[in-house]
C-alpha cells in the first residue's frame, strides 16, 4: 500500500506539469481551434530561461520562472501575430504547417543559445519527510502547490473578469461575439499570452523537478494533447482531471511494470476512455 501511494504521489506531481501543458493548449484550441503543436517547445524556452535567470543572475526559482513567464506571455503574442493571424481564415492545414514549422524553429533556436546538455534546475526545495513510510519530496509538494495556484488564478480570469467573459463568448460563438462588441484580434493576443505563459511555467517546473534537454519538448506537446483529448476539448476541468489520470498512470507503470512502458500504459488508457466517452471525460458531445 505504501509503495502504491508512493506512485500515486509522484504521479500527481508530474500529473501537475502535464494539467499546466494542457490548460495552455486548451484555451488555444477550445477558444482559437488552432493546434498549437509548437507549445512544448515555448515550455522548453521558458525553462532554459528560468534556468538562465537563476544560475547566471543568482535570482531565486519562482523570482526567475516569474520573469520567464513574462517573457513567454511576449512571445504568445508574438507568435500570434507573426504565425497564425495570417492564416486565420485560411484552411487548418496552413496553421498546422505552420505548427510545425514553429516547432523546429524553436527547438533550433533551443540548441544553438542553450547547448544540447541536459540540465536540471537547482531549487532550494531539497527535503524529503517522511510521513507514516511514505517519502514526501519537499519540491513535489511545491510542483503541485504551484500548479494548484496557477489553475486557480486561470480559471478565476476566465469566469470572473471581463476578458474572461470575452474568451468565452468568442469560445462559444465568434460570429455572434463579434456582433456585440467584441475585440476579437485582442482576445486572440490574451489566449496565446496566457498559454504561453503556462507553457513556460511548465518548463520550469519540469526542469526543477526532471530535466530538460532538446527534443523533450515535442514529447510534453504530445502529452499535452493526450490530456486534452482525455479531459474534453475546451474543458478546464477536464485538463485537470486528464493531467492527473496520465500522471498517476504513468508512475504507476513505471513503478509496477517498467518505466520502458509508462507511455504505453499512459495511452492505453486515454484510448480506452475515447472509445467508451469519444468526447472526453468531461468534454461535451
Amino acid at each position: 500500500m505504501i509503495e502504491v501511494l508512493q506512485q500515486i504521489l509522484n504521479g500527481v506531481a508530474i500529473g501537475a506539469v502535464y494539467t499546466l501543458i494542457a490548460l495552455g493548449l486548451t484555451v488555444v484550441f477550445g477558444i482559437l481551434g488552432i493546434a498549437h503543436f509548437a507549445h512544448g517547445s515555448v515550455a522548453m524556452l521558458g525553462g532554459y530561461l528560468t534556468f538562465m535567470l537563476s544560475e547566471k543572475f543568482a535570482l531565486p526559482f519562482f523570482v526567475a520562472m516569474s520573469m520567464a513567464m513574462v517573457v513567454g506571455a511576449v512571445a504568445g503574442m508574438l507568435i500570434e501575430r507573426l504565425a497564425y493571424r495570417p492564416v486565420q481564415n485560411a484552411p487548418h492545414i496552413n496553421a498546422f504547417i505552420i505548427a510545425l514549422g514553429l516547432t523546429m524553429m524553436i527547438e533550433g533556436f533551443n540548441l544553438l543559445v542553450f547547448g544540447a546538455d541536459q540540465i536540471v534546475i537547482q531549487t532550494p526545495y531539497r527535503g524529503v519527510y517522511n510521513i507514516g513510510g511514505l517519502a514526501v519530496a519537499e519540491l513535489r509538494l511545491i510542483v503541485i502547490l504551484t500548479a494548484v495556484v496557477l489553475i486557480g488564478v486561470i480559471s478565476i480570469l476566465i469566469r470572473k473578469t471581463k476578458t474572461g467573459k470575452s474568451i468565452r463568448a468568442v469560445a462559444q460563438n465568434r460570429s455572434a461575439a463579434i456582433l456585440m462588441g467584441v475585440n476579437v484580434t485582442q482576445v486572440s493576443l490574451v489566449v496565446f499570452s496566457i498559454s504561453s505563459a503556462l507553457g513556460v511555467a511548465a518548463g520550469a517546473l519540469i526542469g526543477a523537478l526532471l530535466a530538460i534537454a532538446p527534443g523533450v519538448g515535442e514529447g510534453l506537446a504530445v502529452k499535452g494533447f493526450a490530456v486534452l483529448i482525455l479531459g474534453g476539448l475546451g474543458s478546464i476541468p477536464g485538463a485537470v482531471v486528464g493531467g492527473m489520470i496520465l500522471g498517476v498512470s504513468e508512475a504507476m507503470a513505471a513503478g509496477f511494470i517498467s518505466s520502458a512502458y509508462k507511455d504505453v500504459i499512459a495511452f492505453l488508457v486515454m484510448i480506452a476512455v475515447l472509445l467508451l466517452r469519444p468526447q472526453g471525460l468531461l468534454g461535451k458531445r
